[in-house]
C-alpha cells in the first residue's frame, strides 16, 4: 500500500488519572503470592511496567472516546462537518449493538453524511482503522476521517486478581497464562487524517504493509462471552516468539515497499507488551533500540491505544523533526502485523 494524498492531522490521547502501581497490584495479590511463594517485585522485573491507569468505575468507553474525538478534532483544526468517516477501533466497546461509533458520532457532533462503524482487530484496531480511512481519502471518497478508541482495563484487572486469589488449584505453572492480564492498562487515543490538499501538519502517511499469521489465533483469547471480556488466557511465551517472527517476516517487505533502509528511520513506535517483547523484537529486526519511543513503564499494555498513545506523546514532546521518517510497528493477537511509514515534512504543530 502506497499513498500520495494522505496526511495525519492530529494524534491525540487521554490517560486516566487513577494510577495503580505494580507494587500496589502485588499487594492486592498477597494471598496467591504467599501461597505459591512468589517473590514481590517479579511482575515489574518481568514486564518493565511500573504502573498502569484505570478509568473511573462505571465509565463507558464510548463516553471517553467522545472526549478524545473532540480533542483530536480541535487539535487538527479540521471542521467537524468535513469528517466523512468515523471508525471506533478499540477492543473494548459499549454494546454488541449498536456500534459504539454511533454514540461517539452523536457526542462528537459529526455530520449525518459521515460513515460510521466499529472495527475490531485486537491491538491493531486503530491502525487498521487508519488504513481504512486512508484508502477512502486516497480514492477521493472523503476529505477527512477520524479513528478513535478507548481501552478500559479495570474489569479485566480486578476479575483476574479475584480469580488468582481465590482459585486454590493454581500452581506456579498453571498461573502463567493469567499474568498477561496483569499488564493491561487503560488509555484513549485518536487519529484525524486528511487529504494532503488541506493538511496543515504535512505529516504524510506514505504507506505500509500487513501480514496475517492466523494459525496462532488461539494464543491469546478473551472470555467467550464478548459482552463481558472479564477474563483472558494468554500463552505469553509462544505469542511473544510467534508475534516477533511475524514481524521479522513482514519488516523487509515493509522496507522494500517504502524504499527505506533501517538507517532511513529516525523513530520507531511499537505496540507495547513488555520489555522482553521489546528487546526480542529489536534484536530480531536488527534495529537500534535507542530509536524506540514508548510509554510502557507508566501505561502498561493499553491494547489498540498503546502505539497511538506513544506516538501522540512523542509528537507532543517534540522528538520528531522535519525531514525524519517514522515507523509504526504493530503486532496484535491473531496473529496480525501492520507496519506504517510516516514522513515529517515539517516540524509538528497541531492544535
Amino acid at each position: 500500500m502506497l499513498y500520495e494524498n494522505v496526511c495525519i492531522e492530529a494524534v491525540s490521547h487521554i490517560l486516566p488519572t487513577e494510577i495503580v502501581t505494580t507494587e500496589a497490584l502485588e499487594r492486592w495479590l498477597e494471598p496467591v503470592y504467599t501461597r505459591l511463594k512468589l517473590p514481590p517485585g517479579r511482575l515489574e522485573l518481568m514486564t518493565g511496567i511500573r504502573e498502569r491507569r484505570l478509568w473511573p468505575r462505571g465509565t463507558r468507553v464510548g463516553e471517553q472516546s467522545i472526549h478524545t474525538a473532540r480533542k483530536a478534532i480541535q487539535e487538527s483544526g479540521v471542521p467537524a462537518e468535513k469528517i466523512g468517516c468515523l471508525i471506533h477501533g478499540s477492543v473494548c466497546r459499549d454494546y454488541l449493538e449498536p456500534a459504539t461509533a454511533c454514540g461517539v458520532h452523536a457526542g462528537a457532533g459529526l455530520p449525518s453524511t459521515c460513515q460510521i462503524f466499529d472495527l475490531s482487530n485486537a491491538c491493531l484496531g486503530l491502525l487498521s482503522g487508519v488504513l481504512q480511512v486512508a484508502n477512502m481519502i486516497e480514492l477521493g471518497q472523503i476529505e477527512a476521517g477520524l479513528v478513535v478508541g478507548t481501552e478500559d482495563s479495570r474489569s479485566l484487572l480486578e476479575t483476574t486478581v479475584a480469580h488468582l486469589n481465590s482459585d486454590l488449584t493454581l500452581t506456579r505453572q498453571s498461573i502463567k497464562p493469567q499474568f498477561a492480564s496483569l499488564t493491561i492498562g487503560s488509555s484513549s487515543a485518536a487519529f484525524v487524517l486528511t487529504h494532503r490538499a488541506i493538511s496543515r501538519t504535512g505529516l504524510r502517511l506514505l504507506g505500509g504493509e500487513v501480514l496475517a499469521n492466523t494459525q496462532f489465533c488461539h494464543l491469546c483469547r478473551s472470555d467467550e462471552e464478548v459482552r463481558s471480556g472479564d477474563s483472558m488466557n494468554t500463552d505469553s511465551e509462544t505469542l511473544l516468539n510467534e508475534g516477533v517472527d511475524t514481524a521479522r517476516r513482514l519488516f523487509p517487505v515493509f522496507l522494500s515497499r517504502l524504499g527505506w533502509t533501517r538507517d532511513a528511520i529516525a523513530h520507531y513506535f511499537c505496540h507495547q507488551v513488555g520489555k522482553a517483547h521489546q528487546k526480542l523484537l529489536y534484536q530480531t529486526l536488527e534495529l537500534d533500540e535507542a530509536k524506540n519511543f514508548g510509554t510502557l513503564e507508566y501505561t502498561g499494555n493499553t491494547g489498540s491505544a498503546a502505539l497511538p498513545t506513544s506516538l501522540s506523546v512523542g509528537l507532543e514532546q517534540g522528538i520528531c523533526k522535519a525531514g525524519e521518517n517514522l515507523a509504526l510497528l504493530g503486532i496484535g493477537s491473531g496473529i496480525n502485523s501492520v507496519m506504517l511509514g510516516l514522513a515529517m515534512t515539517k516540524d509538528w504543530k497541531a492544535g
